[in-house]
């Protein structure tokens, strides 16, 4: 009997070489995994970058709307209601133009009101509501204009639909189109406000409103409310109302809604006197003095809007 002879010794090198051949070969294709992986994952990492850029600059382009111009009738931001309820004509601000600020004949004895008013604006509403009756006389009577800057205050109550918004640019759309069916629109759009921390009104039911309210062109105001085609006036009056200062005023921004201004001065609305036309009243004939006249008709001209230095 023999141990460990040549032949057994020569088996066992062979089986060791080839285990390490085989490990060498295993090495080798776990090398080239790891390899592949990397790229792999630089290459995904690379196009989660690119992805993600695109998506900022996609937001970016997005969020930054180009200057357009506002709306006709509006030069100063707020379209101007004069005798028998017309609308006063001014020209459109131009694309990246400026407003012109209506300047008050101080002489006239017709009484200007200017307000920066948000159409989901519940004060606003009280404010409207109870002075309406009294205001439309006043207008259809030539005793006072009116000057409305509707702004979007509330946009952050609309559970993201920006109501506020949307509902000044349509208030944009009937200035431009309709304009003397303008205080008609603004009555119906009080009555139809919905209740804040809710989506609003859709853009279909701020068209029925205008019908409602019998708004002329009502094609033509349609497409525009549903295009907002004054969406980049609305942003930009909406910021220059609240960074100020406001023309031929006590106010130097606004800071809620409604702003009322009488003949320059501010009308300080309180939660007392928000809903009492007899104060507003009082407060209009005290601060246009003895020359106002609420019942009877003036042939003093509605003011019109020029430019100031």
């Amino acid at each position: 009997m023999t141990y460990g002879g040549a032949g057994d010794r020569g088996t066992k090198n062979q089986r060791r070489e080839a285990a390490r051949e085989k490990a060498r070969e295993l090495r080798e294709l776990q090398r080239k995994k790891e390899k592949r992986n990397r790229v792999f994952l630089q290459g995904g990492i690379a196009l989660g970058v690119v992805a993600i850029a695109g998506i900022i600059v996609l937001v970016l382009v997005n969020s930054v709307t180009p200057p357009a111009a506002g709306p006709l009738n509006m030069q100063s931001d707020g379209i101007i209601i004069g005798k028998d309820l017309k609308a006063v004509p001014t020209p459109a601000i131009p694309a990246k133009g400026k407003p012109v600020a209506t300047v008050r004949d101080k002489k006239s004895s017709v009484v200007s009101i200017r307000i920066y008013l948000d159409y989901f604006c519940p004060v606003c509403n009280a404010f409207e509501t109870a002075n309406k009756s009294q205001i439309t006389s006043w207008l259809k009577n030539g005793a006072a204009t009116i000057e409305i800057h509707p702004i979007s205050f509330l946009d952050r109550s609309s559970l993201g639909t920006r109501y506020s918004s949307r509902a000044a640019n349509a208030g944009g759309c009937v200035a431009n189109y309709a304009p003397d069916d303008y205080w008609a629109f603004t009555e119906e759009m009080y009555v139809k406000q919905p209740a804040e921390d809710t989506a609003g009104l859709s853009n279909a039911q701020i068209i029925a409103v205008a019908k409602t309210a019998k708004v002329h062109n009502l094609a033509q105001v349609s497409s525009c409310i549903n295009d907002e085609k004054f969406k980049a006036w609305v942003s930009a009056a909406t910021n220059r109302a609240t960074a100020g200062p406001l023309p031929d005023s006590s106010v130097k921004t606004v800071t809620g809604t409604p702003t009322v201004i009488v003949d320059g001065v501010e009308y300080p609305i309180t939660s007392d006197d928000v809903s009492s036309a007899a104060a507003f009243a009082a407060f209009v004939e005290q601060t246009a003095g003895a020359q106002f006249d609420s019942g009877q008709s003036t042939s003093t001209p509605t003011p019109t809007p020029t430019p100031t230095s």
